[in-house]
């Protein structure tokens, strides 16, 4: 099997050389980056999630009532 001394960090997805005696430090954008791209499959079922709530009785209320309270805020 092929050995690399390269391996991806766990926690944001970087290519970390194992080999090397400074310790790996993630930054947060990259971690950010890295865990939304693990939840991609989620994120993208959201809207339709959100669109099937909306289209429900409750959802329907809702909508209702958060333009009513805009409306007497505004």
């Amino acid at each position: 099997m092929f050995n690399s001394r390269f391996m991806p960090c766990t926690e944001c997805g970087d290519s970390v050389d194992q080999a090397s005696d400074s310790p790996h430090q993630c930054s947060p954008e990259r971690r950010a980056d890295y865990q939304m791209f693990g939840l991609r499959d989620e994120v993208a079922q959201l809207q339709t999630a959100v669109e099937g709530y909306l289209g429900t009785a409750a959802g329907r209320f809702e909508t209702w009532l958060a333009a009513r309270q805009v409306r007497a805020t505004g």
